[in-house]
């Protein structure tokens, strides 16, 4: 059961989350499940990957973000030549000039900020795209055998083009599955577009009014592992995950048709700790079943890998999550406290 202290918080988080919104849309027109996004990922302490063509407002909106809830923000331009260096930081060698003596002194990368705008992650080389690893699971640096903590909170928000291939480096898996969500950024509407380009041919200063401290997103992130969910909906979590591994006993036929390999268990955690956020946005201290559904595309699409069958008859990893997700019944308790399960589809 959560205190009362905690149900102010859950109050506090659900008036910010309205307070942020209403902050970047003086900045960001639509783009409204993006940002929902990006804030479920907030109070849950994960890491978002935001892919999109070019010219929606991905970096401005991470940018934005940044300053309604007054995190210092840092952006790094990855390039092919960047080093793992120009990232996490280096160490130099410095003389005391009193006593002459030199020592190593360790020169803090960007990094080291609470937000970080990986922009473009996928135009450097594995080498330097590694870097990030330690950095988004540890929260800290290890650079000559030191090992330097990260500013607390720490998020990695990247951004990623989907339609240049050429010159271009794909994430490896280890790294994907370190994101907690992969948001796509959709082209707006056409009422949306119009809005957009009356704001930037206009002469017009937007101020953005920050909402929240750091140290108040460190404490709000704990409330969130503080929520309780019932059992039937944690097993409804792990049966949504489960039925995407290919082969498994769970898995219905057209995921072993059309899918190469399916989630791990990060996967599960995610899908928890997101519904949590969410319901905490929606001013509920209880998860449910909407909520695990809500949160279900952006925790599991880069943790699908389709096959050829899929590819070549033009199935994606979101086509395969909506069919899971309508044919799997959330659970419910009989009169002997066990959780019953029943599919709509037959695979």
């Amino acid at each position: 059961m959560l205190e009362e202290k905690d149900l102010e918080s859950v109050k506090k988080i659900s008036e910010a989350s309205h307070q942020i919104k209403r902050e970047l849309s003086k900045v960001i027109v639509g783009q409204h499940d993006v940002v929902e996004q990006l804030l479920i990922s907030m109070f849950a302490g994960g890491h978002c990957l935001l892919v999109g063509v070019p010219g929606l407002a991905k970096t401005l909106m991470i940018r934005s973000f940044a300053q309604t809830v007054s995190l210092a923000f840092n952006r790094i331009q990855f390039t092919p030549d960047l080093m793992p260096s120009d990232i996490t930081g280096t160490e130099v060698i410095q003389e005391d000039k009193t006593t002459g003596q030199r020592e190593y002194r360790f020169i803090p990368g960007p990094i080291f900020a609470n937000v970080i705008l990986a922009d473009e992650i996928n135009r450097t080389p594995p080498k330097t795209q590694a870097a990030l690893l330690e950095a988004m699971q540890e929260h800290q640096v290890t650079a000559g055998g030191e090992k330097h903590q990260l500013p607390n909170p720490f998020f990695v928000l990247a951004t990623q083009n989907p339609i240049e291939q050429e010159g271009t480096y794909p994430l490896p898996e280890a790294q994907l599955d370190r994101f907690m969500f992969n948001v796509m950024v959709d082209y707006p509407s056409e009422a949306e577009e119009l809005e957009i380009v009356k704001r930037t041919t206009a002469d017009i200063e937007v101020k953005i009014v920050p909402t929240l401290t750091a140290e108040d997103i460190s404490q709000l992130t704990h409330i969130v592992r503080k929520i309780p969910i019932a059992d039937h909906i944690a097993q409804y979590a792990i049966n949504l995950v489960r039925q995407t591994r290919k082969d498994s006993a769970d898995a219905p036929d057209f995921i072993n048709r059309y899918v190469q390999w399916g989630a791990g268990p990060r996967a599960s955690q995610y899908l928890v700790l997101g519904a949590k956020a969410r319901a905490i946005l929606d001013g509920r201290n209880f998860v449910e079943s909407d909520d695990i559904r809500k949160v279900a595309l952006p925790v599991l699409r880069h943790r699908i890998k389709t096959n050829f069958n899929a590819d070549a008859e033009g199935i994606t990893t979101d086509d395969l999550i909506l069919r899971l997700i309508d044919s799997i019944a959330v659970g419910t308790e009989n009169d002997n406290g066990t959780e019953v399960f029943r599919a709509t589809e037959a695979g």
